[in-house]
């Protein structure tokens, strides 16, 4: 005889459980709406092409590491197209989705590795443009470590740049115009065509010691550092 009204609370009590289960579900979705993600610079996180965080729908460019300010070798990885400051102490190191990537040898960005164009101030610049003084042939800790077909050498905070044929650095065989004066920064030596009416003398070799230079070699460059400071040369003209 009590069934029914059992059956009939045990309904309610059902009906009411759904109602508030429902409920619940609506209002976490409307938290979940009203909620942004924490946004922070870490592996993985997106950037804009104004070096804002984003969310990773709309970004242009992706970390891909966090390191030190300034890092150090190794600190990025060598596809990194730009390394922004984003903290005391810290840098991310960034690439970007698509193309173009600053960060490939010659680009002008990211980390400075062989194959990148350099000023004299040993900051990298893409090689499509112009003031660069040389080309990176390797980086090393120092000047005796550098590399065979190394013709000059630039410092880089704890590194040194070893250059390779290219840009104003001087090779064996290339001309140069007369300095105005006999003691001159390596800057103000220019570096001219060997059919030029400018050109001076022509570079016989690279030596450590004015001693050394050929024979031939009646005039020579001395810088005051570098893989081999002094130039030796041969006047061709007058």
């Amino acid at each position: 005889m009590d069934t029914l009204p059992k059956l009939a609370a045990a309904g309610a009590a059902l009906a009411i459980a759904l109602v508030a289960l429902a409920g619940a579900v609506i209002a976490g979705s409307g938290d979940g709406a009203r909620t942004r993600p924490v946004l922070r610079w870490s592996p993985g996180a997106c950037v804009t092409g104004e070096y804002a965080l984003t969310e990773c729908n709309g970004g242009d460019s992706e970390v891909v590491a966090l390191a030190p300010d300034p890092p150090g070798p190794g600190d990025c990885p060598v596809d990194t197209d730009d390394v922004l400051r984003v903290g005391s102490g810290r840098t991310a190191c960034v690439r970007n989705f698509l193309e173009p990537h600053p960060g490939a040898p010659g680009g002008g960005g990211g980390v400075l590795r062989p194959g990148d164009c350099v000023t004299l101030e040993g900051r990298e610049r893409a090689c499509a443009e112009s003031g660069w003084y040389g080309k990176a042939l390797a980086l090393a800790p120092e000047t005796t470590a550098c590399p065979g077909g190394t013709l000059d050498t630039l410092d880089a905070d704890t590194r040194v740049i070893c250059l390779g044929a290219g840009g104003q650095v001087l090779d064996r065989g290339a001309c140069v115009a007369e300095p105005a004066t006999d003691v001159i920064a390596r800057s103000a030596v220019s570096r001219v065509p060997c059919d030029s009416p400018h050109a001076w003398a022509r570079v016989l070799s690279f030596e450590t010691a004015p001693a050394a230079c050929p024979p031939t070699s009646r005039r020579y460059l001395r810088a005051d550092q570098g893989y081999r400071p002094v130039t030796c040369l041969s006047i061709i003209s007058q």
